[in-house]
């Protein structure tokens, strides 16, 4: 099912989300997931855009290498109670947007490097390396988890030159191309 995505300024997107327990049943959950990140094409999305605050994201850049055909070191993995133990490598400035901000890209910094432990889908514990745009797509999600946003990263005169579009994003007076629940709604 296509949910709706929620927009800058519900307070959902700001705060920390809860830990999940192996008892709880996320396949639908996650299935839902990959539908609405798809629908509003997108690489990655945390559970918190589509109102839920849990520990929780998806990625798939897999995607860009069928599109673009030159990114051959894609991933397509859900991530449960991540948790990054370690940023390595570079600090690299490059574009990045959200469905939660439609329309809103912005330089953010980020380290190369990444390792990161979580559980997959079926609850298996992993530990793993990731480098270049998957560790740039991870830690984005991961910061939807922790409450953060893109936005919070951006240099301070880039964020005042924003703050007019996100203040009509958390308005609702904007056209997505996606199904959106704004703040007021």
């Amino acid at each position: 099912m296509i949910l709706p995505i929620v927009a800058y300024g519900d307070i959902v997107l700001k705060q920390r989300a809860l830990e999940i327990a192996e008892s709880d049943q996320v396949a639908e959950l996650i299935e839902d997931m990959w539908q609405t990140m798809y629908n509003a094409n997108g690489v990655g999305l945390a559970a918190p855009q589509i109102n839920k605050s849990l520990r929780l994201f998806i990625v798939d850049t897999l995607q860009l290498e069928e599109k673009k055909g030159d990114f051959n070191d894609g991933i397509k993995q859900a991530f449960i109670n991540a948790k990054i133990e370690e940023y390595k490598g570079d600090l690299v400035k490059y574009e990045e947007g959200c469905l939660s901000m439609p329309d809103i890209n912005a330089d953010v910094e980020r380290q190369d490097e990444i390792t990161i432990t979580y559980l997959d889908e079926n609850f298996a514990a992993h530990t793993k390396t990731f480098t270049g745009f998957n560790a740039r797509v991870i830690q984005h999600e991961f910061d939807h988890i922790e409450g953060v946003l893109f936005t919070d990263r951006v240099a301070p005169l880039k964020k005042k030159m924003l703050k007019k579009k996100l203040d009509k994003i958390s308005k609702g007076k904007i056209t997505a191309k996606y199904k959106m629940k704004f703040p007021s709604a």
